[in-house]
């Protein structure tokens, strides 16, 4: 693992020491070495220098202590400063909030091991033709719906036809499905059934694929199945707002949903007919907590844990002594994105606007180079978080291009590369104006959220001021998570008045980022495409690609062409934290662990509060 640079530019410094109010704590907790505190709150080490953490540290499997009791209840908190959605249906859902309310009582009919290969664990197995284009699915005869109604290969079917159908309202019909024989005559109505797919027998389904691709093994399956006797009469273009979604979701997994108040907290009831086995739990409560109360919550022993902790927070919470701190690198990566075009709603297509405010390549590259990610990921998030690189993740090693530096933090390039380019400083007053000599106003969106939030936004917009450029946040404030998705385009209704945007990814067990950048995919949120993009993401995903090197090869090139056209920047590789309960017995994060929910147990009637 990288750690970033321990030097910190005057710029930031100004910056950051002017918000020590917004980090400072009140807890007594000491850093792990024989550090002390700075009069900012911060904690620093023996040579006076800031205190860092590396993920290399910390475990991702719980440690037990003490005999379990039976039954009991277990409370998850689900942090964020905003409602989940509530489209609690893998077909369809969009937003990783209701992917954690759906994997309490949901998940996929397949399970992948540490190398995001599925297996044949999960609540189905396979087996794949000679020629890798035939898949067979067996599913388990003891996996059913919480209704008690079997999951049915029916049901798997029927999940394809339901994405493939014109009215579908979710994001799930990208270049992985369109990879199912039969299915795009199938989507255009050219045909009644997708030829590709064939019901052998209630238990049995038999998928073609066009191409044999190293991805079918590593996510390329679309593995969610749907109740088709819950919804094979509805219309498809009211599934995703229909009460059977909404209000009264079903699954097959562990726990049952017994309620949902809305955005706000969902209770769950053990399944007693789970594949697995019977969970170990009689009840599990998810409830949504702000960041800013998250530390308080786990102190009181409201929480038995969180999705994930807010790792600004860490340093001062470091030793709580009611909790164990997990951690795993995390499947996921910050960014800068940049708008370059619109959604072709009847295509189903990006629509590049070679016109766009930002289209200038230039003026991109200008921007990455002007901020300093090694030092907002020690300052801001201690050595928890590290500059990114390049648009495949350090979670993905084998891919990863570590010779690639992106482009290193160089504010004089950038002034030059913004010189050259044309954007000169006409009225002197440090403020550059675009190539015509107008005035060039960019419009940020970002998001709301933690405690870093604001101070990390306002440090990106005097970064590029540095170096020239007017940069403001839309409508003078923060983004909440919905509306921020909801006008970068997430339902392809692209807000024209945001000219960039700071998000992250969570990328999937597959390697292959065509359902981030693919000229299909709506998650293509830049709207930018080429042929050239085109070429290597087919290549990633073609039958030459099963010779691995070949496939760091292409993927080495595709982050080269990334970096020189820079539809987005990376700017932080991430850790997840997350602190368990005392009391909590057979918890895990990360892939490949093989423990699963079912598992989990406590000690006692009540999480543990901080002594």
């Amino acid at each position: 693992m990288k750690h970033a640079s321990k030097v910190l530019f005057a710029l930031m410094l100004v910056l950051l020491l002017a918000l020590t109010a917004c980090n400072k704590t009140d807890s007594d907790a000491k850093p792990k070495d024989e550090g002390k505190k700075t009069e900012e709150g911060k904690k620093e080490n023996a040579k006076g220098e800031e205190q860092l953490y590396s993920i290399d540290d910390f475990s991702n499997i719980k440690t037990n202590e003490g005999e379990a009791m039976e039954g009991g209840s277990f409370t998850f908190g689900l942090v964020s400063d905003t409602a989940f959605q509530g489209t609690l249906n893998f077909n369809f859902y969009s937003g990783d909030p209701d992917a954690q309310v759906l994997e309490w009582f949901d998940e996929g009919m397949l399970t992948w091991d540490e190398n995001y290969v599925y297996t044949n664990d999960g609540a189905a197995t396979y087996e794949a033709s000679e020629d890798g284009k035939t898949f067979t699915f067996k599913i388990r005869d003891n996996v059913n719906w919480h209704d008690g109604e079997p999951v049915t290969a029916e049901d798997w079917l029927f999940a394809h036809e339901v994405i493939a159908n014109k009215d579908y309202d979710g994001p799930r019909f990208d270049s992985t499905l369109r990879n199912v024989v039969g299915i795009e005559d199938y989507h255009e109505g050219k045909a009644d059934t997708i030829s590709g797919i064939e019901v052998v027998d209630e238990k049995t389904l038999k998928i073609t694929y066009i191409e044999a691709t190293p991805s079918l093994i590593t996510g390329g399956i679309w593995t969610y199945p749907l109740a088709k006797h819950i919804f094979g009469d509805m219309p498809v273009k009211d599934i995703s707002s229909s009460p059977e979604v909404r209000e009264n979701p079903i699954g097959f997994g562990p726990f049952k949903v017994e309620s949902i108040v809305p955005g706000e907290s969902v209770t769950y009831t053990k399944n007693e007919d789970y594949w697995r086995g019977a969970p170990k739990l009689d009840k599990v409560t998810l409830k949504v907590i702000n960041p800013n109360v998250v530390v308080q919550s786990l102190k009181k022993g409201e929480v038995d844990t969180v999705d994930k902790f807010p790792v600004d927070q860490f340093p001062a919470n470091a030793e709580l002594s009611n909790v164990e701190y997990l951690g795993a690198i995390d499947r996921a990566y910050s960014y800068i994105g940049f708008k370059l075009g619109t959604w072709d709603k009847k295509a189903k297509e990006v629509k590049t606007d070679p016109n766009a405010k930002m289209a200038d390549v230039n003026l991109r590259k200008a921007m990455w180079h002007a901020v300093d990610n090694n030092a907002v990921g020690d300052r801001f998030y201690h050595g928890l978080r590290w500059a990114a690189t390049t648009l495949i993740p350090a979670s993905h090693p084998e891919y990863h291009d570590e010779s690639n530096p992106g482009a290193p933090y160089d504010p004089e390039k950038a002034k030059q590369i913004l010189e050259d380019a044309g954007y000169k400083d006409v009225d002197g007053d440090g403020i550059r104006e675009d190539k015509e000599g107008n005035e060039l106003v960019i419009n940020f969106a970002s998001m709301s959220g933690d405690e870093v939030a604001e101070p990390l936004a306002k440090y990106y917009i005097q970064a590029w001021e540095a170096v020239g450029l007017k940069v403001e946040l839309l409508d003078g404030r923060l983004q909440e998570f919905n509306s921020f998705y909801e006008g970068v385009g997430e339902k392809g209704d692209d807000n024209p008045d945001i000219d960039i945007y700071a998000a992250a990814w969570g990328v999937g067990i597959d390697v292959d980022p065509s359902g981030l950048y693919g000229r299909d995919a709506i998650y293509n949120f830049t709207r930018w495409s080429s042929e050239e993009n085109d070429r290597l993401l087919a290549e990633g995903i073609s039958e030459a690609a099963f010779d691995p090197e070949k496939r760091k090869e292409i993927y080495k090139e595709w982050q080269q062409l990334m970096t020189d056209e820079v539809p987005v920047f990376p700017t932080l590789y991430r850790s997840v934290l997350v602190p368990v309960n005392n009391r909590v017995h057979n918890y895990a994060i990360g892939d490949g662990t093989g423990m699963y929910k079912n598992e989990i147990e406590v000690t006692q009637e009540e999480p543990l509060a901080e002594k």
